[in-house]
């Protein structure tokens, strides 16, 4: 009966150890990110997204035009892919569209600020940072189409980097 108590203790504190270590990360949605990312000393960010393609890209599916030729668009999964590329992992998110997290990935754990103080701590819970505009790139690829998409001047026009001593500077290094 002890042998077997102690098997029980010994499973019950593996489990919940595995449990705390294998955290998943979800989805928060802008207003979280728009916290800290809408100040000048960020790069205003959040008014850089929201000023975009990017934050109305939902919106195109549900006018009455683009219902009337697609049928199901707001709910069509090969509109939606796109469109509001969140939609399988966090529906609530949908009406977003092309929003922070699709690019830098669910932020419930690194939009601590104690988190995002460390950019190697915010990456290893689950920010993306892209190295290169290679990589970038080949994001953006997943949706805009590769013969028609001009990357490098819709780059000038959604890039967000943090300025550095009163300068914006270019996220990639040369």
């Amino acid at each position: 009966m002890k042998k077997i108590s102690i098997f029980f203790v010994i499973l019950v504190v593996c489990i919940f150890t595995s449990n705390l270590f294998s955290q998943e990360f979800s989805y928060v949605g802008a207003a979280k990110c728009k916290i800290c990312h809408k100040s000048e000393k960020q790069g205003e960010q959040f008014l850089i997204w929201e000023s975009s393609m990017h934050y109305q890209s939902f919106k195109p599916l549900t006018l009455d035009e683009t219902i009337a030729k697609v049928g199901d668009a707001p709910e069509n999964p090969k509109c939606l892919k796109c469109h509001a590329p969140l939609y399988e992992k966090a529906l609530e998110l949908k009406e977003e569209g092309v929003t922070c997290e699709v690019c830098h990935g669910p932020g419930s754990v690194y939009k601590k600020l104690s988190i995002m103080k460390d950019r190697e701590e915010a990456i290893k819970n689950g920010l993306i940072i892209y190295d290169s505009a290679e990589a970038t790139k080949t994001k953006c690829l997943t949706c805009h189409d590769a013969e028609t998409f001009d990357f490098d001047s819709s780059w000038e026009q959604i890039k967000h980097p943090i300025p550095k001593k009163n300068e914006r500077i270019n996220q990639y290094p040369n």
